[in-house]
């Protein structure tokens, strides 16, 4: 007899929404992932295991990542929840509180939504794809704007590890709309069923941005919405910078475009209503080493004499945030 998959909960889901055909090749990926050696991952779900077991009475996803109030666990409760969770680091974004325990991490996750928030369709009743979404954490706070179903997808076993660990407090009710499965963009169907599809803090990190863009677009249904936070550079639609082996200490960055290219690249792929709606410059309180992600964060990657670069000399990290329909 076959084991009962993990997932079939979220299966269930999807067979009663517009994603039910992707019922028809999911499965199997998902059964190859799980038959592959993985690290550390199963000391990891072994880890999760043995956290206590609560499911919390509060829960705000709107303001913040809240699950569960501390007088909602003991002290003891507490010390354990935060022990194993610090086996989970490096914690790269959140925050969340957890029963009282507040995992400080690397990235305020929370600025970047409140600079994207206030420019998006209403998400009550979408459903939504974050692509690369890391541990999750603007799943949480898709769901706490109204989206029916948020799915994520990033192939880092340790985000997903650290996503099931904070899952683990939610009511069943909750639980069931909200899945961050461990695949990469290459293990999308075109699915051209999601409402919404975000994708933050991945374009650069991609070889080739045009097919990944269009990959990107090939999950959204027709009218659908793109929402795309990325690194960009001061310039005209015609400026890219190409780093060299590192950029900010990062050794997978590829393509720096500007807005204005970034723009043209995805009118050319024939979005619609592209636009601009935030720019900003990466602060070291936005990304900086905590008790919870202890090694080197922004502040070791810029030049120590003019933090306008990088260590490298290039220009220091600017984000900005498009929106695009289909």
């Amino acid at each position: 007899m076959n084991k009962p998959s993990e997932y079939n909960n979220f299966y269930a889901t999807l067979a009663d929404s517009p994603l039910a055909h992707w019922l028809e090749t999911l499965p199997a990926v998902l059964r190859q992932w799980q038959q592959q050696p993985h690290g550390e991952f199963h000391k990891w779900q072994r880890v999760i295991q043995q956290l206590p077991a609560l499911t919390a009475q509060h829960i705000d996803l709107a303001q913040q990542v809240q699950i569960g109030l501390a007088n909602e666990a003991n002290a003891g409760e507490q010390a354990r929840i935060k022990g194993l969770l610090k086996q989970l680091m490096p914690w790269r974004k959140g925050p969340f509180d957890l029963f009282g325990v507040h995992i400080d991490t690397e990235w305020r996750s929370d600025w970047k939504w409140d600079r994207v928030a206030p420019h998006i369709s209403d998400l009550t009743g979408r459903t939504v794809l974050d692509i690369g979404c890391g541990s999750g954490y603007h799943l949480w706070r898709m769901l706490g704007a109204g989206a029916d179903l948020a799915v994520g997808i990033d192939p880092g076993e340790l985000f997903v590890s650290q996503f099931r660990a904070v899952r683990k407090f939610v009511p069943a009710e909750i639980a069931q709309r909200i899945e961050l499965l461990p695949l990469g963009i290459e293990h999308m169907p075109k699915l051209q069923a999601f409402d919404t599809v975000f994708t933050m803090g991945v374009l650069y990190h991609r070889r080739s941005p045009i097919d990944f863009l269009q990959q990107c677009i090939d999950q959204l249904r027709k009218g659908g919405e793109l929402i795309l936070e990325t690194l960009v550079v001061d310039g005209d639609h015609t400026t890219v910078l190409v780093p060299g082996d590192r950029y900010a200490q990062m050794p997978n960055v590829w393509f720096l475009p500007s807005s204005a290219a970034l723009c043209h690249w995805l009118e050319r792929l024939g979005m619609k209503n592209v636009r601009v709606v935030d720019e900003c410059l990466t602060t070291t309180d936005e990304q900086r080493a905590t008790e919870w992600m202890e090694s080197h964060s922004l502040a070791d990657f810029l030049d120590p004499n003019d933090a306008s670069k990088t260590i490298e000399g290039y220009p220091a990290p600017k984000r900005a945030v498009f929106i695009a329909e289909k």
